[in-house]
């Protein structure tokens, strides 16, 4: 079985340890930092975020509540997290993200 991936509302940018940015736009995308390239696999917000991406995915907890603990994890591991501007596709009630009126 295969689990959906869960895109977060806004993406979130997140500056790692060697100066690089990365943008994260879903659960998947975290939970696969996380496992496979985080630098830091111990500390208590990382088991946090890795708890709260796997049940976001599985639906048992909201996305945002994922999003949170994987910002608290990347405060402890040092890297500082920004929040990036919304998707260019996210509608709002008005039309598309950018549309003038």
């Amino acid at each position: 079985m295969t689990i959906r991936d869960i895109p977060w509302t806004h993406p979130l940018k997140v500056r790692l340890q060697n100066g690089l940015e990365r943008t994260f736009c879903s659960v998947h995308e975290a939970l696969d930092f996380l496992e496979n390239e985080w630098p830091l696999k111990r500390g208590e917000r990382y088991d946090r975020a890795v708890t709260a991406c796997r049940r976001a995915l599985n639906r048992m907890t909201p996305a945002a509540v994922a999003r949170e603990a994987f910002i608290a994890a990347c405060l402890e591991a040092g890297m500082p997290a920004v929040v990036a501007a919304p998707l260019p596709y996210a509608r709002t009630a008005s039309g598309p993200a950018g549309a003038v009126a």
